[in-house]
C-alpha cells in the first residue's frame, strides 16, 4: 500500500507543474512582453498616461486581423471584456403572478425579442470592438464608433417591450413614446458615428448622451404608473427599472471618473479598471430591465381585453 501511494507522488507533481505552474509562468511571460503606455500608438492611448504606472501596459497594434484574434487571448487589458453569457428566460412561460388570465387576445412577444436582439447586438458590437480596435488607427476609429452605436441600439430596443405592453390599451400614447425614442436613438447614432466624437476627450459627452437617452424613459414610466396605479405588477416592474437606472448610473460614473485606476496608477492595467467595472454594471442593468419586462408581460397576460 505504501509503495502504491508513493508511486502517485510524481504524477501529482507533474499535474501541478502542468496545470498550475505552467499557466502562471506563461501569464507572467505575456505580461513582460506587453508594451508600456508611452510606447504604444497614439490611437491606443484611451486613458491618460497618469493612470498607468511606469510599467503600465497596453498591447500595441499588430500586423493583421487574424493575428489580432489569436494574440488578444493572452493576458492583456485589451482582452475581450464583454463575452457575457446569460441565461435568457422564456417569455412564453408565465411568471405565475397571475394564476389565471382573462385575456382572450393573443399577446405578441415580438417586442420582447426586439429587446433581446438589441441587447445581443450591443454586446456583439462591444466584443468585436474590444478585440479589433487596437489593430490600427483606422480600425480603432471605426470599431469604437460601432461600439457606441451598439449601446444606442440597446437603449432604444429596451423601450419597446415595456411601452408596448404597458400601453396596450392606449395606442396613441404607445405610438408617441416609441416614435420619440426611436427618433432620439437614430439621432444619437448619427452623432456618435462622427469620428471626432469618438476621441477620449468626449468621454463625458458620450456618457451624458447615453444617460439622457436612458432617463428619457422616466416620462412613460410615470405615465404607466398613473394609468395602472395600485397594480402589483407595475410596482414590481418599477422597482426593477429603478434598479436598472441605478446600475447604469453607477456604470457611467465609473466610466467617466476612471476610478480606481486614477487612485492607484498602474495597479489596474490588467484587471479591475473602470471600463471593466462599467461593463459589469451594464450587464446588471440589462438583467434588471429583462426582469421588469417579463413582469409587465405577465401583467398584460392577466389584464382584461381592451374595450
Amino acid at each position: 500500500m505504501i509503495k502504491h501511494r508513493n508511486s502517485k507522488i510524481p504524477k501529482v507533481r507533474m499535474a501541478i507543474k502542468g496545470h498550475v505552474l505552467k499557466p502562471l509562468f506563461l501569464a507572467q511571460r505575456d505580461i513582460e512582453r506587453l508594451d508600456t503606455f508611452v510606447r504604444v500608438s497614439d490611437f491606443c492611448r484611451i486613458n491618460d498616461g497618469d493612470f498607468h504606472g511606469a510599467d503600465g501596459v497596453r498591447r500595441a497594434s499588430v500586423s493583421g486581423p487574424w493575428t489580432m484574434t489569436t494574440k488578444e487571448f493572452n493576458v492583456s487589458n485589451d482582452n475581450i471584456q464583454d463575452s457575457h453569457l446569460r441565461q435568457i428566460p422564456n417569455p412564453s412561460t408565465p411568471t405565475h403572478l397571475h394564476p389565471e388570465s382573462d385575456t382572450t387576445d393573443p399577446i405578441p412577444i415580438w417586442p420582447w425579442f426586439i429587446f433581446l436582439a438589441g441587447s445581443m447586438a450591443c454586446l456583439i458590437c462591444s466584443s468585436v470592438s474590444h478585440l479589433l480596435a487596437s489593430h490600427s488607427k483606422r480600425f480603432s476609429s471605426f470599431f469604437w464608433r460601432l461600439d457606441y452605436a451598439g449601446i444606442s441600439i440597446m437603449i432604444v430596443s429596451s423601450f419597446f417591450a415595456p411601452i408596448y405592453y404597458g400601453f396596450s390599451c392606449h395606442p396613441i400614447s404607445r405610438l408617441l413614446y416609441l416614435t420619440s425614442i426611436s427618433v432620439l436613438g437614430v439621432l444619437a447614432i448619427i452623432t456618435l458615428l462622427s469620428p471626432a466624437l469618438s476621441a477620449p476627450q468626449f468621454r463625458t459627452f458620450r456618457a451624458t448622451l447615453f444617460l439622457a437617452m436612458g432617463f428619457s424613459g422616466v416620462i412613460p414610466a410615470v405615465h404607466t404608473v398613473v394609468l395602472h396605479w395600485g397594480s402589483k405588477h407595475i410596482m414590481v416592474a418599477l422597482a426593477y427599472e429603478l434598479s436598472m437606472a441605478l446600475f447604469y448610473g453607477l456604470g457611467a460614473a465609473f466610466y467617466v471618473s476612471r476610478v480606481p485606476e486614477k487612485w492607484k496608477p498602474g495597479k489596474f492595467d490588467i484587471a479591475g479598471h473602470s471600463h471593466q467595472i462599467f461593463h459589469v454594471f451594464v450587464v446588471l442593468g440589462a438583467l434588471a430591465h429583462s426582469a421588469a419586462t417579463l413582469v409587465v408581460l405577465d401583467f398584460r397576460r392577466g389584464s382584461p381585453t381592451c374595450h
